[in-house]
């Protein structure tokens, strides 16, 4: 089951009052609970041409938008409407139901225009309605088309040349548009051309038939059809016969199935499976699958930089999102990693062994967890961030747990020498004999302590360190001894002596061992690392690539149409922007990506010595 919540009704996601567009907060706060993919489905048209109806059967119901019986425009801004999607588990249907473009009452074509982009830019399926036949008229009222490469840029101007901008970006609109299908309500005309029958689809294809000519007549009429054809991947169309009788219109909502024309209703049918079974995920230039928060920081980003007066661009958009987005993937993780830890630190004082395997289990988590919200974090900047953050973490934690062993450690040694303390100051070892029965007493105890379980990383320093500060006492009891010659003194300090350098050795020979596995562990972490965003920049590449794949396969097809109509010269304009798309598939590549990863290994190299210095500085260990 899709774990979308209940959108009960549609809502609205901008708002436009007076031509000034704004974001609706509750709408933006329930997409940002939407961690699942979207498929986004837009309609746009001229006002009062019924296209909240069909949203609402895309929903699964009768009403919802609104549909209004009058002459002026309901739907005012962009209304949103969330539901599971019917056909692919675990994805939502993100319907967006713009108003009607062209109401007279507005007298603001500029804010149809960005009404217009705005659904262009966030839908993965735009539907265009319309109302009667396709022809000249219908397709002059489409002049938004027409209109959106002044009001939408795929690269930063900055990194275009200025006299080759509008070029570059016409051909590259059809790698990040919507697919495209035009609806044609109040059909009534046989589906006829040339005294052929022909499909809907081909219907619109000879609606969009080029006429010869360089004059301004030949270049005004080709214009919509030549944008239309050049900047979506794919087109459909569907003509739907009036739903009901004139009288019962205005009760469309209320009219139960029955109570439809047939042939509307078998039209609905096969519109709506094309939707839920071929409208794709939404996605960002890259190929970056969008979830519902995702797409609702896209609306803010767009609709701010239009109310600031600029025009939206596809490249800062990605580039802001993901910003924001491998920022908080960095701080999830590091999330997963801060709680994991605190239930070890519950458990200290712990060996480094316990820690160290710990820290490793976590830190490959904490690193999944980044990879799977982070995008474009092509140097590996961000990951950077997020290791650092998690060795600051552990270091504190060794720390915290090195405390804990010397605290446990000091006061196991404390309670164990109590007896010995008090035996000491009731002068039992002060006569003869006295130095032996204290050795004797010592080493017992040392015994004991050593075998106390769960003692941590400190045992051998905190016994060292106590047996260093005993010399002095244990001196002063050799040298009181009168049963001790000064031969056997020499002899026991001799011993003693090489008693704490074994004891020191023991000490640094378990600190070796405790940096040589902090050293193993590290590698193994760097080599995961490395791993894991080397499969992510490779997903992320083939996703590049299914997106230019996906506009030439849409421009040879268009190409061979106008060698087909004898339209030679623009099928060698497009030839040439095909060749551009293959050359830079090419270069953006295995090429493309050999340069990106050798980048990412290079600056992930220079985190391995800087991770084990920080350990180094900042633990006892």
């Amino acid at each position: 089951m899709s774990k979308t919540r209940l959108m009960p009704s549609p809502v609205c996601l901008v708002e436009n009052v007076n031509g000034s567009l704004s974001i609706c907060k509750d709408a933006l706060e329930f997409l940002s609970r939407i961690s699942e993919p979207v498929v986004v489905v837009s309609v746009v048209g001229l006002y009062r041409t019924g296209k909240s109806y069909l949203m609402n059967r895309l929903a699964g119901q009768q009403s919802g938008f609104a549909l209004g019986n009058a002459v002026e425009s309901k739907t005012k801004g962009i209304w949103m409407w969330c539901v599971p999607h019917p056909n692919k588990e675990g994805h939502t249907l993100v319907l967006l139901d713009t108003e009607g473009l062209g109401d007279v009452d507005k007298g603001d074509s500029k804010n149809d225009s960005w009404i217009f982009c705005l659904a262009v830019l966030l839908s993965s399926t735009l539907v265009y309605n319309s109302r009667g036949i396709i022809d000249n008229n219908a397709l002059e009222n489409l002049h938004y088309i027409t209109e959106l490469s002044e009001h939408i840029k795929i690269r930063s101007p900055l990194s275009v040349p200025e006299e080759a901008a509008e070029e570059v970006e016409d051909c590259q609109f059809v790698r990040f548009f919507p697919s495209f299908i035009w609806v044609v309500r109040d059909f009534t005309l046989e589906l006829v051309t040339d005294g052929k029958k022909v499909t809907e689809d081909e219907y619109l294809e000879f609606a969009l038939d080029l006429k010869k000519g360089v004059n301004k007549k030949s270049s005004d009429y080709n214009l919509p059809r030549q944008c239309i054809r050049n900047y979506f991947p794919s087109r459909n169309c569907f003509v739907f016969p009036s739903p009901a009788s004139p009288e019962n219109m205005i009760h469309l909502e209320n009219l139960k199935e029955q109570e439809l024309v047939p042939d509307f209703l078998k039209v609905t049918g096969r519109f709506c499976d094309l939707i839920f079974h071929k409208s794709s995920v939404k996605t960002l230039k890259g190929g970056h699958i969008v979830s519902g928060k995702l797409l609702g920081r896209l609306v803010q980003i767009y609709v701010d930089t239009i109310s600031s007066g600029e025009v939206p661009c596809l490249d800062n958009a990605v580039a802001t999102l993901a910003i924001s987005e491998n920022e908080a993937a960095v701080q999830k993780a590091l999330n997963v990693y801060q709680i994991g830890m605190e239930e070890m630190k519950n458990k200290f004082p712990v060996s480094l062994m316990d820690i160290t395997l710990e820290h490793q289990k976590l830190s490959s988590l904490a690193i999944s967890e980044f990879i799977k919200r982070s995008f474009k974090d092509e140097k590996g900047e961000y990951l950077i961030k997020l290791m650092e953050a998690v060795g600051k973490c552990y270091v504190g934690l060794l720390q915290e747990n090195e405390m804990a062993s010397d605290k446990k450690c000091r006061d196991l040694l404390k309670n164990l020498f109590s007896d010995m303390k008090k035996r000491m100051q009731n002068g039992e070892y002060s006569q003869s004999g006295g130095y032996e029965l204290y050795c004797r007493d010592r080493d017992a105890i040392v015994e004991q302590y050593r075998r106390e379980l769960n003692k941590g990383i400190s045992a051998e320093a905190m016994l060292n360190e106590f047996l260093k500060d005993q010399g002095p006492e244990a001196k002063s009891i050799l040298y009181i001894d009168t049963k001790l010659t000064e031969n056997d003194r020499k002899i026991q300090e001799v011993k003693e002596k090489r008693a704490l350098l074994e004891q020191r050795c023991k000490e640094e020979e378990e600190k070796r061992i405790e940096r040589e596995l902090m050293l193993q562990e590290e590698r193994k972490q760097h080599a995961d690392r490395m791993q894991q965003m080397q499969e992510k920049l490779e997903s992320e590449m083939k996703q590049q690539q299914q997106e230019m794949d996906r506009a030439v396969e849409s421009k040879l097809k268009e190409m061979g149409e106008l060698l087909s109509k004898g339209f030679k010269e623009k099928a060698d304009l497009l030839e040439a922007e095909i060749n551009n798309l293959k050359r830079e598939k090419e270069e953006k590549g295995f090429g493309g990506l050999k340069d990106l990863l050798a980048v990412l290994f290079s600056n992930m190299e220079k985190l391995l010595p800087l991770m084990l210095e920080f350990r180094r500085k900042n633990s006892k260990t």
